[in-house]
């Protein structure tokens, strides 16, 4: 997992070209990007989307296989939870079409807070657990960054 300020992301071009191409995508974008899905090159796409913060993500945790997930917001904040997948209990198996398994942790996760030029990176050993309000739910334009895991 990575998070960082978006100003650095000079700091992960040796990452891969795909991670650097999603990343300079996320840095380049402004709120008034549209909702909706972007190919950003091959093996690179990002999703726009809108919506409003939640107490508690229903779905639990998050993991993926088939993509690593670049996650930044456009305008607002959100409260992510991380935990390793190895300290995470599968509630719903991985699903290919999804490109996703859901878990629920026992113990206590770490959380950041992504938003005012703050962005995170989730590989697939790490389990993240997004759309989580600060405070109180409102309203966020988020960008994830699907990049294509050729084993980084």
């Amino acid at each position: 997992m990575v998070f960082d300020k978006i100003d650095k992301i000079e700091l992960y071009k040796g990452l891969s070209d795909d991670i650097y191409e999603g990343l300079k995508f996320l840095k380049q974008a402004d709120s008034n990007l549209a909702v909706g899905t972007y190919q950003v090159c091959p093996g690179v796409k990002a999703i726009v989307s809108e919506y409003e913060t939640k107490t508690n993500n229903e779905y639990g945790f998050e993991a993926h296989k088939q993509y690593i997930d670049i996650q930044g917001l456009l305008f607002g904040e959100e409260r992510v939870a991380c935990l390793p997948i190895e300290k995470l209990k599968e509630t719903k198996p991985y699903s290919e079409e999804m490109d996703a398994a859901f878990y629920s942790a026992d113990e206590q996760p770490q959380e950041m807070i992504i938003g005012n030029g703050y962005f995170a990176i989730f590989y697939p050993q790490d389990g993240h657990m997004p759309q989580l309000c600060i405070d109180s739910p409102k309203k966020v334009k988020k960008v994830v960054v699907k990049v294509k895991n050729h084993g980084i």
